[in-house]
């Protein structure tokens, strides 16, 4: 988990082929104390080229630039497969509602999260606050619905499969799994379940161990690919 040291703020990379999105970006991310833009870039090469030679700790990556799109970006960047090293910059895909079919392979590649452009300034800065902290963008709503409908768009050839992982979760780990895919927070599930908030960061930590994903999007992915959760469930 890439962690800033105390005072340090949190440094984002920005990667849109529009002037006025990364402007706006910008503008909203550089008004917070504990967060700074380092770098930008018009498309996913020059992105890969300045990541290079600038760190980073939390990329903002849009899906469809010309040149070398935010798909194959992020691919690149995280290259082992989506399990991150321990310097690497953790990827947000930025996407409009209707859009994009392809935001299900980033999050595959390695991505944190993605986030809706028509976002509040709000939801972004929380963004990325969260998946530097080394969590994941998940929301219960909107991107919950993006999600959904991008795995129904799986060729039938990729959907579902079985998955070894699931095997060795336990039932309430299996229920655990099913909230995180509907968007449920660690405080909700608590709620749901009956539990301490603290029991279901451990229940989650196991499944994130088993299944070998990153991050709660990783599993989510997985929870879906395999058919334990449905679209519309």
């Amino acid at each position: 988990m890439t962690q800033a040291p105390p005072g340090r703020p949190v440094r984002v990379a920005l990667v849109d082929d529009q002037p006025l999105v990364r402007a706006g970006l910008r503008m909203v991310i550089d008004s917070q104390p504990d967060l700074e833009v380092v770098l930008e870039a018009d498309d996913g090469r020059e992105a890969l080229r300045l990541l290079g030679a600038t760190a980073s700790d939390v990329v903002l990556m849009d899906v469809r630039m010309p040149g070398m799109d935010g798909l194959s970006a992020t691919r690149a960047l995280l290259a082992d497969g989506g399990r991150a090293a321990a310097g690497d910059p953790r990827v947000v895909v930025l996407t409009t509602f209707d859009l994009d079919e392809y935001v299900l392979d980033a999050i595959r590649a390695g991505a944190s999260g993605f986030l809706l452009k028509d976002a509040q300034p709000e939801e972004l800065l929380a963004a990325i606050r969260t998946v530097h902290q080394g969590d994941a963008v998940i929301a219960p709503s909107s991107t919950r619905r993006l999600m959904e409908r991008l795995v129904t768009t799986l060729p039938p050839e990729e959907a579902p499969r079985p998955h070894e992982a699931l095997a060795g979760l336990t039932s309430r780990e299996r229920e655990v799994l099913v909230l995180m895919a509907r968007g449920r927070s660690n405080t909700e599930i608590a709620a749901d379940l009956f539990v301490a908030e603290a029991t279901v960061k451990t229940h989650v930590g196991r499944i994130l161990a088993k299944l070998d994903a990153r991050d709660r999007v990783q599993a989510v992915v997985t929870a879906y690919e395999t058919g334990l959760v449905r679209p519309g469930s």
